[in-house]
């Protein structure tokens, strides 16, 4: 597994294609990558997050197969973003043509593009202004939604495409609107413990 000392890993300086070699020699490893090079050393979640997250991908699965017309993707899933930064959103689709133009060697390495729709899920161990440096990079990057879930205190920061977050609170139902009709993210399932 790689250790390297924190003031070593923010000294070094990796390429998308240096990255994908520490991480394909690191598997154990769970690591991101900043536009700047830098790696982001992430660590694996705790049981209620673990299991928020599978509610989470299973309602966004569900809507993908009824859609047909969209690809969902987990946790573990890396995107070589446009300014050359490596993220694993919590989950995230894309439209199938999008994920079909992709050439078999892209779709098998981290997938050069951005996810129209990403999803960060706040854990306890989770800093906000992380979490939102990384939803601004989405949105950045192309991004058409973005959905930030805080679930400590039943929040939700909803991010579009060229518009300033909005938070709302006492939500129980997230709609895909027109990007992603049909899509209802049932939040009542993912605030329980």
């Amino acid at each position: 597994m790689l250790t390297l000392p924190r003031q070593v890993s923010q000294a070094l300086r990796f390429t998308p294609e240096q990255f994908a070699a520490l991480c394909e020699a690191n598997p154990q490893s769970v690591l991101e990558l900043t536009a700047e090079g830098q790696l982001i050393e992430m660590t694996p979640t705790g049981g209620e997050t673990g299991r928020r997250n599978n509610r989470l991908a299973f309602q966004l699965e569900r809507w993908a197969r009824s859609a047909r017309d969209w690809c969902v993707f987990d946790s573990s899933t890396g995107f070589l973003l446009p300014d050359g930064s490596i993220l694993s959103p919590d989950a995230s689709a894309i439209r199938l043509d999008r994920w079909q133009s992709l050439s078999p060697e892209q779709r098998q390495g981290f997938p050069p593009l951005c996810p129209d729709l990403v999803v960060e899920l706040a854990s306890a161990s989770d800093r906000l202004a992380d979490l939102e440096r990384k939803m601004a990079a989405y949105q950045a990057n192309g991004a058409q939604l973005g959905w930030l879930l805080l679930p400590a205190s039943q929040e939700v920061e909803i991010w579009r495409a060229q518009e300033a977050p909005v938070r709302l609170q006492g939500i129980t139902t997230l709609d895909g609107g027109p990007l992603l009709p049909e899509l209802q993210l049932d939040l009542s399932e993912l605030w329980e413990i």
